[in-house]
C-alpha cells in the first residue's frame, strides 16, 4: 500500500537515509521503521528487567505477619 510524505523535513531526513545507506527510498523507510521498533523494544525489555529486579528484591524481604493499623492510616490522611 503505498502513502504519501507531506512533511519536508521528513522527505529530506528519509532521502538522506537512503542516500547514506545506498538504499531506495523505501528500503530506506522499511530500514529506519525496523530500527524505531528494535530501539523501542529494547527499552521496553531493558525496563522490565529492572521491575523484575525491584520486584525480586521486594519478594526477597522477610514478612512479619503483623497487620496494617487502619485506624492509625486514617488518622494520618484526614480523610
Amino acid at each position: 500500500m503505498p502513502f504519501h510524505v507531506r512533511d519536508p523535513e521528513t522527505d529530506a531526513l528519509v532521502r538522506e537515509l537512503a542516500d547514506k545507506t545506498k538504499l531506495g527510498i523505501t528500503e530506506a523507510v522499511k530500514l529506519a521503521a525496523t530500527e524505531a521498533l528494535a530501539a523501542r523494544e529494547k527499552v521496553r525489555a531493558e525496563k522490565l528487567a529492572r521491575m523484575d529486579a525491584i520486584l525480586a528484591e521486594f519478594d526477597a524481604r522477610p514478612r512479619t505477619g503483623l497487620k496494617a493499623d487502619k485506624a492509625f492510616f486514617d488518622e494520618m490522611y484526614d480523610d
